[in-house]
């Protein structure tokens, strides 16, 4: 009887469901996509992996610390193969030669070819192994000086093509003539690929007669662990070796920090959808409860007990929750599906058409959906269950309830003042991860906090929201107002869906308008070089800083090189750091943020070490620092200068003179620099040397010069590129927020039935009945805006208070950003009120008046 008259009112109210039923839909979506996706690319890589690692593979040392794809590629000796070879149990040893130094470029129009997004452009010799990556589908494998063979995935974006030219920049420039084109055999993880011959490959790539790498295949008769041992035994020092294990779970590592990332990330996000969701549900639940009440007293009054009454509702949303899954893992796939497409256009490239459907996938949707509807619908099934037959039959709708209301106020006031007294607390921190840990839960505490308060707040704020109205719109104007407070409880729900999703956009807004203008407020400050010239992830060559320096207008240029290396404080604390090397006018281009010591000793051979290092280890100008930079160089420099935390130009640095650290690593060791700085002689335009400095790197396709206006319009690219991905997963928990609206005003509009045939019998028109939903919508939405406005600048600003001592320094406030969010806010009230407006405006008086 129960499941009967449960389903006969799921069915009746199916029209009531659909808005819930799509929030539901949209958040198991999230999270079934999310690990969709996840276990595809996982499984897509973990194949590549295990395709193509050799049995074996026999490698340089690491260097001591530090693996800086700038210095020079370590290679093992030729005749290693040989060694290796010998080994029983061996049936091939090949030799590798595999940079990523090199970029490739069109020697037509002197474009870069190759990704952009990060993923690497590796050079190497062809050599046939028995699991080769890559097979040649069209021409031949390099046979010459001059020829080289490319992936086809390189070849279709860089529209190249057989018998087409390729130039390798490295040290030097080659072309090539493009002989033969190489497809995946699994899948292309985003790099670019370039083949020559092996003696042409350890010339261009190397400059010597070695290899990088020896990949050994075994015959099977031991196992790949007895070669590892073999082989490093038969070769000594300096060489490492790796299993076919050991490889594939080293670059799973490689792309796996990326994927997880990802996925936490999206799955964060999802979470925040379902908490939006949830009060949709509630919102919902609590409507149709309302409006059943006289049907709940009936069933009571029939003999039906309060738990039969709550198993009802209840039984309600498990069907809601199991459709809502079910529906939403559908629409899981196809959200998997777009993000591989999405992940194809940045150069990863993966088969929509071989899905990973895991268990996992059905446990969490089904276990998100129906968990989290079941347990929003169980306060209104409470709630529904403790009405007095008496009472339900005698009133339609639920009484009312002070006590509930009173302990309302004080959890929510409790909450929010707590809250705020943590955001207080987490600003005025010294140190960031105690500020982290209070702004955390400050976060949380005032978000729940306005939650449980919106209810109450609904009538003061909506009357104030709306005071315009009756003046602005008469009658309809009034009604709005009042309908808006008649159930704040109702009022403050919907409104919470869409504060939280408006909260964290303000909030996301402040904190990276904060970070562009503090980044520019500390470039204006320290920076006084004209030009940055950098080069990607693999360095600025010899060739390019000689161009700079060639350059008409150009004073001087500073030279920025990154060593890994080991520090020996006088305490006798060791640590893995690093030394930015600097040319010696580095002071003149960079004022540093001195706490002590002067800038110009660095020129003297001194060291400038942050202040944060300093005080961990009770350091004082004048101290000296040992400095170990590997394979036995060591020096001792004295420190300088303690440069004061805060700027992020500086923050997590130690520099030294290029003349103190080549008395320790020889010249020809040193790597080429990391980054370039170019200062313009005394009188010349500025804007007129850096056309001469872009008309210089014409032949550096790799290389990029900016002026200070156009590294901080860098700045603000990357920062913003960060923002609007936040924008777009944020949309999702602001969709399902207007549902929210659209859903209460739906049900408002069914509630209101009869009241709304009376106001049409006594004069109201159809405009004016639809002005006055529409303008209770706006109200609604304004009210969350609001909130949520009030809480993102909060959080936003508190947030940059933490972070001040990290670089943030200059806060700023996303005024147009803000207003936006208003008027965005009207537009969804406006947006969300369409659909029950109409219906509103269309029903017969007499039938609703009619309705009971």
């Amino acid at each position: 009887m129960l499941l009967k008259t449960s389903l006969r009112s799921f069915f009746a109210h199916k029209g009531r469901m659909l808005l819930s039923l799509i929030a539901v839909v949209l958040s198991v979506a999230f999270v079934s996509g999310t690990l969709v996706f996840s276990n595809t690319a996982t499984s897509t890589f973990d194949k590549l992996f295990a395709s193509t690692a050799s049995d074996l593979s026999v490698r340089p040392a690491k260097p001591e610390f530090g693996d800086d794809r700038r210095a020079k590629a370590l290679t093992v000796p030729v005749d290693s193969v040989t060694k290796v070879a010998a080994i029983p149990g061996v049936k091939t040893a090949i030799g590798q030669v595999s940079v990523q130094s090199a970029t490739m470029a069109d020697p037509a129009t002197n474009k870069r070819v190759g990704p952009t997004s990060g993923a690497p452009t590796i050079v190497g010799n062809w050599a046939d192994t028995p699991r080769n990556a890559v097979e040649i589908t069209s021409g031949h494998a390099p046979q010459g000086a001059d020829q080289v063979v490319i992936d086809a995935d390189t070849a279709k974006k860089a529209k190249l093509a057989m018998g087409g030219r390729l130039r390798l920049i490295t040290t030097d420039k080659h072309d090539f003539t493009i002989v033969g084109i190489a497809t995946f055999k699994t899948t292309n993880p985003g790099a670019a690929l370039a083949f020559l011959d092996t003696a042409t490959a350890q010339t261009v790539l190397l400059g010597q007669s070695a290899y990088t790498s020896v990949e050994v295949f075994g015959d099977g008769s031991r196992s790949d662990e007895q070669l590892k041992s073999a082989a490093l035994s038969g070769l000594g020092a300096g060489v490492e070796a790796k299993t076919a294990a050991e490889q594939k779970e080293e670059n799973a590592d490689s792309v796996g920090s990326f994927l997880d990332f990802m996925k936490y990330a999206m799955l964060g996000f999802a979470g925040i959808s379902l908490l939006v969701g949830g009060f949709l549900i509630i919102n919902t639940f609590s409507m149709l409860v309302a409006q059943r009440t006289r049907e709940i007293g009936l069933l009571r009054a029939v003999g039906g007990s309060r738990k039969q009454v709550n198993r009802s509702v209840l039984v309600e949303a498990l069907l809601l929750g199991t459709a809502g899954s079910t529906l939403g893992i559908g629409a899981g796939l196809g959200l998997a599906v777009g993000l591989i497409q999405l992940m194809n256009a940045v150069d990863m490239h993966l088969d929509a058409g071989d899905l990973k459907i895991g268990a996992d996938v059905f446990i969490a949707g089904y276990a998100v959906g129906v968990v989290i509807t079941v347990l929003a619908a169980w306060i209104p099934a409470r709630r529904a269950s403790r009405i007095a037959p008496i009472a339900a039959l005698r009133d339609h709708g639920t009484p009312a309830e002070p006590r509930s209301n009173t302990v309302r106020a004080v959890i929510g006031l409790v909450l929010t003042v707590g809250g705020a007294g943590l955001l207080a607390l987490a600003a005025k921190a010294e140190k960031m991860a105690t500020g982290g840990q209070y702004i955390g839960l400050g976060v949380l505490f005032t978000l729940v906090g306005f939650v449980v308060l919106g209810p109450l707040l609904a009538t003061t704020l909506v009357r104030v929201l709306g005071a315009a109205l009756p003046a602005l719109f008469g009658p309809s104007g009034k009604l709005a107002q009042r309908n808006a407070m008649r159930n704040p409880r109702r009022t403050g729900a919907t409104a919470a869906a869409l504060m939280i999703g408006l909260a964290l956009v303000i909030g996301a807004s402040v904190f990276t308008s904060t970070v562009i203008k503090s980044t520019n407020v500390q470039i204006d400050r320290s920076v006084g070089a004209d030009y940055i010239i950098s080069a990607g992830q693999n360095g600025v060559s010899p060739e390019i800083v000689d161009a700079v320096r060639k350059t008409s207008g150009i004073d001087h240029v500073t030279e920025q090189k990154y060593l890994p290396a080991r520090f020996g404080a006088p305490d006798g604390k060791t640590s893995e750091e690093g030394v930015s090397a600097v040319s010696a006018r580095f002071a003149e281009d960079f004022r540093l943020p001195v706490k002590e010591g002067s800038a110009d000793s660095l020129k003297q051979g001194a060291l400038a070490i942050g202040e944060d290092y300093a005080k961990d280890h009770g350091l004082k100008v004048g101290d000296s620092i040992k400095i170990d930079y590997g394979q036995g160089r060591v020096q001792s420099l004295p420190v300088g200068v303690i440069m004061t935390k805060g700027n992020s130009l500086f923050d997590g640095n130690t520099f030294a003179s290029l003349e103190a650290v080549a008395k320790a690593v020889p010249a020809a060791d040193l790597p080429v620099d990391a980054v370039l700085f170019g200062k313009a002689a005394a009188g010349v335009d500025v804007a007129r040397t850096l056309n001469a400095l872009e008309d210089a790197l014409k032949e550096y396709p790799q290389a990029t010069v900016r002026d200070q206006a156009g590294y901080k319009d860098l700045v603000q690219e990357q920062v913003n590129t960060l923002l609007y991905m936040i924008y777009g997963l944020l949309g999702l928990a602001i969709v399902v927020a207007v549902l929210g609206v659209v859903n209460t005003l739906a049900l408002s509009v069914v509630e209101r039935t009869r009241e709304i045939g009376l106001l049409r019998a006594i004069g109201l028109s159809r405009r004016q009945l639809r002005r006055m939903i529409r303008l209770e919508s706006v109200v609604i939405a304004l009210f969350g805006a609001v909130l949520g406005t009030g809480l993102g600048l909060a959080w936003g600003v508190t947030g940059q208070r933490v972070l001040r001592t990290q670089g943030l320094e200059a806060l700023s406030v996303p005024v147009a950003t803000i207003l936006f969010t208003l008027a965005a806010s009207v537009a969804i009230g406006l947006l969300a009120a369409l659909i029950p407006a109409f219906r509103a405006g269309r029903m017969n008086v007499l039938a609703a008046i009619a309705t009971d």
